[in-house]
């Protein structure tokens, strides 16, 4: 009789939970979106720069390797197979 009693009591509460969750879960996300698309609103959007046509300009230039560093790469060994 416990054992019934302990299984009807654990399905029933399993039904209720996935029940809460299924009205409560959506008006969480949505209030967290809401928040969200509010202060995405608020900040000021960058407008970019107005370029004459044809100009080009370059933010950032990655470095590049420095050539002519053979001495850094090692000393070339010949060798010969050996069967």
């Amino acid at each position: 009789m416990g054992l019934i009693r302990f299984i009807f009591i654990t399905i029933f509460i399993l039904w209720t939970l996935r029940l809460v969750l299924r009205l409560v879960f959506p008006m969480v996300l949505r209030s967290i979106f809401g928040n969200m698309q509010q202060s995405a609103g608020q900040q000021r959007p960058q407008q970019p720069r107005n370029k004459p046509e044809g100009s080009i300009t370059i933010d950032y230039m990655p470095p590049q390797p420095k050539k002519g560093n053979a001495d850094k790469l090692g000393d070339f060994v010949d060798y010969e197979e050996v069967k």
